[in-house]
This record gives C-alpha cells, structure tokens and sequence, in this order.
C-alpha cells in the first residue's frame, strides 16, 4: 500500500495513499533521513506525553518536501538528480508524498488544494535549478 519510489538504490519520493490505516505509530522514513514522515493512529483517551524538543545540530544537504494532496487530482514527474525523466504517477485527495531526492515536476489534473512542509530557511533562487519538463506523449505513468 505504501509506495517507495527509487532510482537504483536511491529513495525518491514515498507516497502514502489517502485509504492507508494502521493503529499506534509508523514512521516510512530512516532515521537518516532530514525530513521525518510518520502516521498515527490512536484511540479516544490516549495521552501523549507533553514534551518539547531539544535544540540539536544538525546538517541538512537538500531540501526535502512533504505534500499533502486535500482535494483534487495532481500529476508528479519524477527524474534523477542529472534531470533525466524516470516515471510518473498521480495523486489525489488526500494522499500525502514525501519527496526525498531527484528532480520532480507537476501538472493539475484537476484543480487542488495542497499543503506543503520543507525545511527551511528558503535560500530564494539558489534553493532549486529548474529545467524542462518532459514531453506529454513520453509520460510514463505507474
């Protein structure tokens, strides 16, 4: 149910579908990973302890992203770090992605509302290089 998108060995992107369940705690990512991406389900009364969060050094290299899909049907193109196309897939309500490494591109199938969460601070037009998206009829859809 869960889909773990790669290049060779190299993660890409995590989709987890919008009719994915599971009780307690499940984290999809590595402990290695900059960007953590976890589900939880839990029953009326549980309590989760108040914490707050320690101030911890640590090194990002690139950006991650996590997008939650809310309404509508959205296209992402997925291509390696040397920006050759790989494969695409679709999203729609309600699913949620991580995306870990590579290149993507989107198009709207129809219209969305999304929420995105990446790390910051936004380093402004040196934070992505953009180049051209592939061809409508080379899309490879999985």
């Amino acid at each position: 149910m869960i889909e773990y998108i790669k290049d060779n060995e190299k993660l890409l992107a995590i989709i987890i579908p919008a009719e994915f369940k599971k009780d307690g705690i499940h984290f999809f990512t590595s402990n290695d990973l900059s960007q953590q991406l976890a589900y939880m389900h839990h029953p009326t009364g549980k309590k989760i302890e108040p914490h707050v969060h320690n101030p911890v050094p640590r090194q990002v290299q690139y950006t991650q992203e996590v997008l939650f899909l809310k309404s509508g049907k959205l296209r992402i193109d997925f291509y390696d770090e040397d920006q050759n196309y790989l494969e695409s897939r679709i999203l729609k309500s309600g699913d949620v992605i991580l995306l870990a490494t590579g290149g993507h591109g989107f198009e709207v199938l129809e219209e969305i509302e999304m929420i995105e969460v990446k790390q910051g601070p936004y380093a402004g037009d040196s934070d992505k290089t953009r180049f051209n998206s592939i061809p409508e009829e080379k899309i490879k859809l999985k």
